[in-house]
């Protein structure tokens, strides 16, 4: 056993070089275990969170929710789950049956793989080895994560394209454009984490939380949780699959397991992001600030870690289903402006300061210059604001574009410009129309007799 191996004890937080050799100390038996527990995670809270989304939305709304299948309802997901496979699969006719095959499978597997990358706890014991609860230790971890949340988006536009019909197709472009959009300012976000953490690696930027958490960069956090209910598809984001205008986008044209596979994917990338979040802002496997004092920090060691990683996403994922139970959905280009010209933006702003305030020497001087800067940012951006306001009221609307709001004044008239012209029309028709002869006979003989 190398020295490493030696120093790490159960319960430590390890650098990088301890990482390394307890995960290439690791017997196969241990690997293929990890392996197996990391793609058990998705679908079993899959399964937990479909029945945990419906239950909660039913009682925001002052329902029950699923309350059939098993003890109060909460067997219902699983229900759903074994009979998926066995429901007839129905594929169009006009689809690239090679292409409509493979989408759902690029959109899962890239979720699952995902996971691999996250570090779940500290030095555990397993069945007597000693090793860290995370399958792979990268130097660049956090680009892995973001690489794999985007790729899903290829099989959502395959699908949509596969399917031969036009509105998955929409739905399939939508979602291609909203996830272009909201990667950027997700993956702008995480720049800050990474400036005070000085690494791409997720455990350590764990390790560097143990003073404190990242929460205290409050902008790239925000500006995180919103990127991550677009980068994920969900309401009010859900513009991709917006029943009212593409009957259920992208995956209209999909049943059975393939349909399955779709959810699959959705609920597993809430999971990832959710996870992702807590390891970047909210320590990661670490104790909140009050339990951590306890017992000389005996709560962040062994397998509590694991515990806390959990609560921590829980809160996260319940704010994905607060959301779709609250907030109606967005019209889709007030959702591209919030993505572009809000996100992005406050992004590169709040990049430049974390910077300045990283490399500059802090005394009264620099503090006063650098609160005159701030405020000198934000006047300008409220000041552009208002100029875009009185812009936007000065501008005459155009029929079929934007969305133009009727005048208070507003007269309704009593006939439409159309009925006025068919009224004239059928008016000229009669003065036109000749006199019928049989009533001109009639009239002769009438006056005859």
């Amino acid at each position: 056993m190398t020295p490493l191996l030696t120093e790490a004890a159960v319960g430590s937080v390890p650098d990088a070089a301890t990482r390394a050799a307890l995960l290439a100390d690791d017997p196969l038996w241990l690997i293929l275990l990890k392996c197996v527990v990391i793609l058990l995670i998705g679908p079993i809270m899959t399964i937990f969170l479909i029945v945990w989304e419906r239950k909660a939305v039913g009682r925001m709304q002052n329902r029950p929710g699923p309350n059939r299948v098993g003890p109060g309802g909460y067997l219902q997901s699983l229900a759903d789950a074994i009979k998926l496979p066995f429901k007839e699969q129905i594929i169009p006719d006009t689809a690239d049956r090679k292409v409509y095959f493979l989408a759902p499978v690029m959109c899962v597997v890239p979720s699952l793989i995902a996971l691999s990358a996250i570090p779940f706890g500290p030095v555990v014991s397993i069945f007597g080895e000693r090793t860290v609860l995370q399958l792979l230790d990268l130097p660049v971890s956090a680009l892995v994560i973001l690489a794999c949340s985007s790729i899903g988006v290829y099989g959502i536009v395959l699908a949509g394209w596969s399917s031969g019909s036009p509105y998955p197709l929409l739905g399939g472009m939508r979602s291609a454009a909203q996830v272009i959009s909201y990667e950027i300012a997700m993956g702008l976000s995480i720049v800050a984490v990474i400036l005070q953490a000085g690494s791409l690696n997720l455990a350590d930027i764990v390790g560097k939380q143990q003073p404190a958490w990242f929460l205290y960069l409050v902008p790239s956090f925000v500006i995180y949780l919103i990127s991550m209910v677009g980068e994920t598809n969900r309401a009010p984001f859900d513009l991709p699959e917006a029943e009212s205008e593409l009957v259920g986008g992208f995956h209209t044209e999909y049943s059975s397991m393939k349909f399955a596979m779709f959810f699959l994917a959705e609920y597993v990338n809430m999971v990832i992001v959710s996870a992702f979040a807590t390891t970047l802002f909210l320590g990661g496997w670490m104790a909140p600030w009050p339990l951590s004092l306890i017992g000389n920090n005996v709560l962040n060691t062994g397998w509590w870690p694991v515990l806390w990683f959990f609560a921590k996403m829980f809160v996260l994922l319940f704010g994905f289903i607060w959301l779709r139970g609250t907030l109606p959905r967005l019209r889709y280009d007030q959702f591209m402006r919030l993505g572009w010209k809000v996100l992005v933006p406050l992004n590169l702003v709040w990049i430049v300061m974390v910077t300045f305030a990283k490399v500059i020497t802090w005394n009264t001087t620099t503090i006063i210059i650098a609160a005159v800067a701030i405020f000198i940012v934000v006047a300008l951006f409220f000041y552009v604001r208002a100029a875009g306001r009185e812009e936007e009221s000065e501008s005459i609307p155009v029929t079929g574009g934007g969305f133009p709001v009727p005048p208070l004044d507003l007269k309704v008239p009593q006939t439409t410009p159309r009925q006025k012209a068919l009224a004239k029309a059928e008016a000229k028709a009669a003065r036109r129309k000749p006199a019928a002869v049989g009533t001109a006979q009639e009239g002769a003989q009438d006056g005859v007799s």
